[in-house]
């Protein structure tokens, strides 16, 4: 009877999907009234859980770099949306639009990306 209880809670967690999954994580640290777009180069792409990250050098309005560190969702949702662990590389050059840390620090939540050309990388939306 134990085995069966146990196995209908994982059936039961793994039939919540990843939106669930994602639910723990509050949104309050971005600002979801705001949108900026930051062009910069991948400094590198982290492909981790719970959440991925890019981490993105751009030029300040100062000409000084300054590295922003961007939240993606999960892999497993990133994946189904067509990203893979190296869909960004080291030295490439994109756009991201994000909803901005309210704290006023180079960070925020990716809404989209794209390439120089504008066209889109991935899928983002959460």
């Amino acid at each position: 009877m134990r085995m069966l209880m146990g196995a209908a809670a994982a059936a039961l967690l793994l039939a919540s999907g990843p939106g669930s999954v994602e639910a723990h994580h509050s949104m309050a640290m971005f600002d979801q009234n705001s949108e900026i777009t930051v062009t910069g180069t991948v400094r590198q792409f982290q492909w981790s859980n719970p959440h991925a990250y890019i981490q993105l050098v751009a030029t300040s309005d100062q000409g000084e770099p300054v590295e922003w560190s961007l939240e993606l969702g999960s892999p497993v949702y990133l994946y189904a949306r067509g990203w893979r662990p190296r869909t960004l590389r080291p030295g490439q050059e994109v756009r991201v639009r994000i909803n901005p840390l309210r704290n006023g620090r180079p960070g925020g939540a990716v809404l989209d990306v794209t390439d120089m050309d504008g066209n889109a990388i991935g899928s983002n939306r959460r």
